[in-house]
């Protein structure tokens, strides 16, 4: 019953006599015997189907996460979701970025942000060199995330949402490109300290399906320099940027 599957279908599953079970069944029988996301995984391997959870992506950032972010020196760092939602940052982030404290959790998705904001033809996303990148990216990001979460209200929303809402992303949506490739640096356009470049690299949170997200510059470089300046001006300093 919580498999949502017949005892007699079951029955001939555990004597090999069914035909080989969809992966959308493994999931029900995943989540019937409270396995961990690992088990699921080794079960959906050894019967040859790609992994398919049903239950929803995690939210909350482990707590040793969240002092690390404190304790990072001169890298702006913030961790996201798995539908681009940021859900903790330090104050250089917010000062790179933007005051991200002061948003609502919607507002704060980077993905929303990156197809859903109001068109200028003079502002990109805070900045960045790479927009239209990220935005393919996104694209390919969140449909591995919604082959993981085919059930949660958050993602498959947030996937209608973009779709009815941005061409663009429609028109991406539909090529199926599923592997994005590494954003290793990033060139900012701040409004208060002009242009920065930083190496960018992306720390995967494997227990959470989570990402941390580090942007940092070479020791003793004008961008190093640049960066520990935002660090003085702190997140007030991104307020300036255009809606």
């Amino acid at each position: 019953m919580l498999a949502h599957i017949s005892t007699e279908y079951y029955v001939r599953l555990e004597q090999g006599r069914a035909p080989r079970p969809s992966g959308e069944v493994l999931a029900g029988i995943a989540d019937a015997l409270r396995l961990t996301a690992a088990e699921s995984d080794h079960l959906h391997l050894l019967a040859g189907t790609a992994p398919s959870r049903s239950g929803r992506h995690r939210r909350d950032v482990r707590p040793s996460i969240l002092a690390l972010l404190d304790r990072l020196p001169q890298t702006a760092a913030f961790v996201t979701s798995a539908a681009f939602e940021v859900l903790a940052w330090n104050d250089l982030a917010a000062a790179l970025m933007e005051d991200f404290a002061r948003l609502a959790p919607p507002e704060r998705n980077l993905a929303r942000k990156a197809f859903l904001r109001p068109a200028r033809a003079d502002a990109t996303l805070y900045g960045i060199s790479d927009e239209a990148e990220f935005r393919h990216s996104v694209v390919m990001r969140l449909r591995a995330t919604l082959a993981r979460y085919p059930t949660d209200p958050l993602v498959t929303g947030l996937v209608d949402e973009l779709r009815d809402g941005s061409p663009e992303f429609a028109r991406l949506w539909e090529r199926h490109d599923v592997e994005a490739a590494p954003m290793l640096r990033k060139t900012f356009r701040h409004p208060a300290v002009g242009e920065i470049t930083l190496d960018c690299d992306t720390l995967t949170l494997a227990d959470r399906d989570q990402h941390l997200v580090l942007y940092s510059a070479p020791r003793d470089s004008r961008d190093a320099e640049t960066l520990a300046l935002l660090g003085v001006l702190g997140p007030a300093s991104s307020n300036t940027r255009s809606p």
